[in-house]
């Protein structure tokens, strides 16, 4: 049975705003978590866990960033320098962000500052990724129906 994203969508917008005390409709699936929706450092372990419970997931942490930064390596071209993205790095970083504005990727990004770029539709990406893996995919969905 296919993923069903705008039940994805809808249990990661609780779980955001359960986790940062705000209004569902205060989250969108186009807000970003830091500059929009005012998230902090513990905070994304307290949505990741959110999320986990919700859909019976396991979320690695760090995993947005390590995509990327494992495919720059493949090719053996570096995914940051002194700290600091390459070109070839942020090319990366957009592939695995696809949901995210390309005005938002600058030359001079920190990779300290990647996780400004996550939007809500980011963690929904994640999760539909997830559910979609077979070894890690969940029995049942967020409500207990089976998948």
């Amino acid at each position: 049975m296919p993923i069903d994203r705008d039940e994805v969508l809808q249990v990661v917008r609780g779980c955001f705003a359960e986790a940062l005390g705000l209004d569902e409709d205060e989250v969108t699936s186009t807000a970003f978590v830091i500059d929009d929706l005012g998230a902090e450092s513990l905070d994304f372990l307290d949505i990741a866990f959110r999320l986990e419970e919700a859909f019976g997931v396991k979320i690695p942490r760090g995993d947005l960033q390590r995509t990327a930064e494992e495919e720059a390596a493949r090719d053996g071209r570096p995914f940051e320098v002194d700290g600091v993205l390459t070109a070839h790095g942020l090319d990366k970083l957009r592939e695995a962000l696809p949901e995210v504005p390309a005005d938002r990727f600058r030359p001079d990004l920190p990779v300290r500052e990647i996780p400004t770029l996550f939007t809500v539709e980011t963690f929904v990406n994640l999760v539909v990724r997830l559910l979609e893996e077979p070894e890690t995919a969940p029995l049942a969905g967020p409500e207990g129906e089976r998948l």
